[in-house]
């Protein structure tokens, strides 16, 4: 019978050599690629696809050239409470990485039934990364998932026990490997000697949680809105923009560019917005609601950033409960934009 096993799948280059490493040794594979809404990777991707109409995700690509199909699941509103309420705490920013781990292992091992497999695969490294990937952290991720010797780890498998895939006989402890720490220099030389050229690049950070910047805005969040009060459209709009806070009760977002106008526009459903007329500028959204002489500050903000910068006033849009008003204001000084940047 023909052994099937579920792989952990970005399509970075350690999960990449895992599938193959795994898949070479006659195991059929199916990829399956949780997605949180908070890979800082796909994010940028998705805005550049303007260039050329084209945006394919990374773990549908890596599975087309290893020839395994790939599942992408959605779990961004249930992981809402993983990232507010996390068990093992966060790292170094507000990254939950044990309790995300513990989280995808639990739905890939309520998929293993579903989808006939008997093992697990995952591209991790022992001591790669600081919080999720020490020794005692895999042995206790693996307990809390319920895949205790489930979960097969072909790049550092050497310097681990044995799983049940090895102890009987569908896997070759003698062909996996013993790689350890953060240098990439192994996985590289593997992939050069099994022919794989295309992976997403190898680097830290590909996360918003792990971003500091993200980190103080969602810490703002918390600090003025409350844990309880928390939705995943507050957190999307932590990704874009220029983000002040105005008072306690108000903070406003500013876009950057077209593709977050755009992308303000999307989760701004009941909001108040701030527009330019007639000249090119920002989206300006407003998270609270604003007193009077808050409204000609944000106002002046959203000046500041649009082409008539260095204008004596310019002309903003107020929109607020579909009713509109035109505002006539002078750009605010920059210098005294500090103190209410997050």
């Amino acid at each position: 019978m023909k052994i099937k096993a579920l792989a952990l799948l970005s399509g970075g280059l350690d999960s990449t050599l895992a599938v193959k490493i795994v898949k070479d040794q006659g195991i059929q594979v199916e990829g399956i690629n949780f997605s949180t809404g908070f890979c800082l990777n796909l994010h940028h991707k998705f805005f550049r696809k303007s260039k050329n109409g084209i945006f394919i995700n990374d773990a549908l690509k890596s599975g087309e050239r290893l020839g395994i199909p790939v599942d992408i699941i959605d779990i961004s509103k249930e992981y809402l409470d993983v990232l507010l309420n996390p068990k093992y705490g966060y790292g170094s920013n507000v990254n939950p990485c044990i309790d995300c781990r513990i989280f995808m292992l639990k739905r890939a091992k309520n998929l293993m039934q579903e989808k006939d497999a008997s093992f697990i695969i995952t591209g991790e490294v022992v001591s790669q990364r600081p919080m999720s990937q020490f020794r005692q952290t895999l042995f206790l991720i693996e307990k809390e998932s319920g895949l205790k010797r489930l979960i097969l780890r072909p790049l550092s498998a050497k310097l681990l026990p044995e799983t049940i895939p090895e102890e009987n006989g569908w896997i070759n402890r003698d062909k996996l490997y013993d790689i350890s720490g953060r240098s990439r220099k192994h996985q590289l030389r593997l992939a050069n000697e099994m022919g794989i050229k295309c992976f997403s690049q190898p680097a830290g950070g590909c996360c918003f949680l792990t971003d500091q910047n993200f980190a103080k805005r969602f810490k703002d969040l918390i600090r003025y809105k409350g844990k309880e009060n928390i939705t995943f459209e507050n957190l999307n709009l932590l990704k874009v923009g220029r983000h002040f806070r105005i008072s306690d009760k108000t903070k406003i977002i500013v876009g950057r560019d077209e593709g977050e106008n755009m992308y303000l526009e999307c989760f701004s459903d009941g909001l108040i917005k701030f527009k330019t007329v007639d000249i090119a500028g920002p989206i300006t959204i407003v998270d609270g609601t604003p007193v009077n002489e808050e409204i000609n500050l944000i106002a002046a903000i959203t000046a500041l950033y649009s082409d008539g910068k260095n204008e004596n006033y310019v002309k903003i849009e107020l929109i607020k409960n579909e009713k509109t008003e035109i505002l006539k204001v002078k750009p605010l000084d920059r210098n005294l934009l500090d103190k209410f940047r997050i």
